[in-house]
């Protein structure tokens, strides 16, 4: 058994491909067909072309070629990623060996938005350590998040934020309730369409930089209303039915992932963003029953008022120090370590003089 690249061309995914992908509603968004026929056809850099690497009949790896070069099947927008196991296994370690013999004499292979206790990623690296294939990982992006307990509803979540955030929801509710709509779609028709010219609308007017895949959300939308997993909501101002915010979460096995959110900056003094998510958050609560609420990619301090763990995401560069230029990114890997630990060790020497009497 070995490894073997399959071009992957925009359009749809072949069927083979279903054994490792998560059903619709029952798993990870990120690992779906929706979301990788979506990726493939609309946040794809120029002249590259997406290709899926079999690791004997176990697992898949989605891999990206750039100029004759591979690298990760990722964009700016994705949460997790790594490789798919055929449903109901999680051989990793096998699969990771038959990579990393693959890898041997090979430039090196980077990866990221892994998400290190995934069933089967530890497995899997070690497997490729073993073929002899250095695993040099680095941190990637923290990603706040909440498990949810059962039964817990708005009022019990919103009882655990902090008195800040639950006097400026409570006002801002009120107020809110005077002159804004909310609206909740999701399902495909004419609502949905309005609601995507909508959020297109208020992200155009947001803080927020040009989207480098301006295709990519529209597309996105449309996508996963059709599995059942889009939840995309707005709040219009009553009187003229204008867009002040608007976000749009996955919801799939359970997890509630915000994908996208804006508001109109100048109506922020009303804060439409604090009240959106709030109404969001009530209604996949105390009608959707969500489980884990994720607020995708970054360290924003907002997130974390919101809620309350963080986990890393992190990636790797899989190298083989007898190829030139896996030596040359074992080297600048190394290189960045030793600087990490020393800023480390300096900020931790600066954090004790400032504590010293």
């Amino acid at each position: 058994m070995s490894v073997r690249l399959a071009a992957i061309a925009p359009g749809g995914l072949p069927v083979w491909c279903d054994a490792y992908l998560a059903p619709p509603g029952q798993g990870d968004v990120f690992a779906g067909r929706a979301w990788f026929e979506t990726l493939i056809a609309h946040a794809l850099p120029p002249d590259a072309r997406a290709e899926f690497a079999l690791c004997g009949e176990s697992a898949l790896l989605p891999l990206l070629r750039v100029a004759g070069r591979l690298g990760p099947l990722t964009a700016p927008y994705t949460l997790t990623a790594g490789p798919l196991f055929v449903t109901g296994t999680a051989d990793g370690g096998a699969a990771g060996h038959l990579l990393g013999r693959w890898l041997r004499g090979a430039p090196p292979l980077h990866l990221d938005c892994l998400d290190p206790e995934a069933p089967g990623m530890e497995p899997f690296l070690q497997g490729i350590a073993r073929a002899g294939v250095q695993v040099h990982r680095f941190d990637h992006f923290g990603n706040w998040y909440e498990p949810i307990p059962d039964g817990t509803g708005w009022t019990e979540y919103l009882a655990g934020r902090s008195p800040a955030l639950q006097n400026t929801i409570t006002r801002k509710l009120r107020a809110a309730a005077r002159s804004l709509d909310f609206e909740w779609i999701t399902r495909p028709g004419a609502a949905l369409e309005d609601g995507i010219t909508g959020y297109e609308e208020v992200r155009s007017r947001s803080w927020k930089p040009r989207e480098p895949f301006p295709d990519f959300d529209r597309a996105l939308m449309r996508a996963i209303v059709g599995t059942g997993e889009l939840r995309l909501g707005l709040l219009r101002r009553r009187a003229d039915r204008t867009a002040v915010a608007a976000q749009y979460w996955a919801v799939s096995g359970g997890r509630a992932a915000v994908l996208k959110l804006a508001h109109v900056e100048a109506e922020r003094t009303a804060s439409p963003g604090t009240v959106l998510t709030a109404m969001m958050i009530a209604r996949l609560l105390d009608e959707e029953r969500v489980r884990e609420l994720d607020f995708g990619r970054g360290d924003d301090a907002y997130k974390r008022l919101w809620v309350r763990r963080r986990r890393q995401r992190i990636g790797v560069v899989l190298a083989d120090p007898r190829h030139p230029a896996g030596l040359a990114a074992i080297g600048r890997q190394l290189a960045g370590e030793a600087r990490r630990r020393l800023a480390r060790w300096l900020g931790r020497g600066e954090t004790a003089d400032r504590q010293a009497p």
